[in-house]
């Protein structure tokens, strides 16, 4: 088939590691022609332009910032990206008759450029739900619920899903609340696809080398949070946790990323100078990988007011690192409760710091570590894989 796929994911090198490139991959290499169409923001000062990048063609096209930018360029970025990528379609790749159109959340204002496509080509649609908006910016007091601006996003979020063939969700909470929001949309159409990566063979590290390198006690159990530090990640809640453990013997607590409430972090951090937490804001993608193996659980915080079931892809390098997860979300999502059941982490309530004070000590005194991280990569390899996501694709046009 000849697949187009719409992100607002930067596309640099296929190669890289990610769950769309990964995704385009598998579509490549199964000998189907893929065309991304993906934004070369402002800050860049690149030209539109359609480039071929080991057998996938990209179409970049220059846009506003439309990430990691203020609110009023965010919010207007997104609203005219659809034009600019139809625009940019049909100047460069017109002459393609595309057989399916994909495309993931956020944003929620790609339909004009779908159903154009759609009716031109006759192809099919297909939404990777990754984000449920404009809900999860009411959640956590990001836009005021029935305001305007709610108003004009929920038509456009429901347009979204009407003009959408299939629609795979992350999790099976995820179908759910859709379903239960959206009566119009028809249960058939609608099914779990969850995150995935093509997954490498894993590879071991010197471990202690790796500590010493970053000054981490070798014989001391570490749990890392790698990831997006923002609004959506309750980190007054992690703040709490930490203090609560702080300059512990016997606990050794990572945070590695960037974000909004990075600063807060840091300067939590040089104000209460605990012994055992260390911050890290950025470092190359291989070290970060090698830092991941020398830790020994993974951290996924989500904040508490969240009604939507948000489903962190940070996940997936954890459970690839043969690592446990402990998960500190909301009552919502179906993340940790899946650990759970399957053997491979713990979840509590992210206002309840008592309640992940015990399952800390859980880790540290009453669990077969190792055990549970086989656990979880015996779910990747069943669940998480890139092949699951293809097959879920693919079997609608093969029948």
């Amino acid at each position: 088939m000849n697949i187009l796929f719409l992100t607002i994911s930067r596309f640099n090198d296929v190669e890289d590691k990610g769950i769309y490139t990964d995704l385009m991959r598998k579509f490549r290499d199964e000998e189907h022609k893929v065309y991304v169409v993906t934004p070369l923001e402002r800050r860049y000062k690149q030209k539109t332009s359609l480039r071929e990048n080991k057998g996938i063609y990209i179409l970049g096209v220059q846009t506003l910032n439309i990430q990691k930018t203020n609110v009023i360029e965010k919010g207007i970025g997104t609203l005219l990206v659809e034009y600019q990528f139809l625009n940019a379609i049909n100047k460069y790749i017109n002459n393609i008759k595309f057989d399916l159109v994909l495309y993931s959340t956020p944003p929620i204002t790609f339909t004009k450029a779908i159903k154009s496509i759609k009716k031109r080509d006759n192809s099919f649609s297909y939404l990777l739900l990754k984000d449920i908006f404009p809900q999860n910016a009411v959640d956590i007091n990001l836009m005021k619920k029935d305001g305007l601006l709610h108003k004009i996003f929920l038509k456009k979020e429901k347009k979204l899903y009407q003009v959408s063939d299939f629609i795979g969700c992350m999790s099976p909470a995820n179908v759910k609340f859709v379903l239960d929001n959206n009566p119009f949309i028809n249960p058939n159409q609608i099914e779990v696809n969850p995150n995935s990566i093509d997954l490498l063979d894993y590879k071991g590290i010197d471990r202690n080398a790796i500590r010493r390198k970053y000054s981490i006690p070798e014989n001391v159990l570490t749990f890392i949070y790698g990831g997006n530090l923002g609004k959506p990640q309750g980190i007054d809640f992690l703040l709490e946790c930490l203090k609560a453990n702080a300059n512990r013997d016997d606990a050794y607590f990572i945070i590695a990323g960037s974000g909004t409430e990075y600063a807060k972090i840091n300067n939590w951090i040089q104000t209460l100078k605990p012994r055992n937490i260390k911050l890290f804001e950025f470092l190359p993608r291989n070290e970060y990988d090698d830092l991941a193996k020398a830790c020994d659980i993974g951290l996924i915080f989500l904040d508490d007011r969240f009604t939507i079931p948000n489903y962190p892809s940070r996940l997936l390098a954890y459970l690839s690192n043969k690592m446990p997860i402990f998960a500190a979300t909301d009552i919502n999502t179906d993340i940790g409760k899946i650990a759970e059941k399957n053997g491979y982490g713990y979840w509590c309530e992210s206002k309840n710091v008592e309640k992940f004070n015990e399952l800390v000590d859980k880790y540290i005194y009453n669990s077969d570590i190792k055990s549970m991280g086989e656990k979880g990569y015996n779910y990747l390899l069943e669940n998480y894989t890139i092949d699951v996501s293809y097959n879920n694709i693919v079997k609608h046009f093969n029948k």
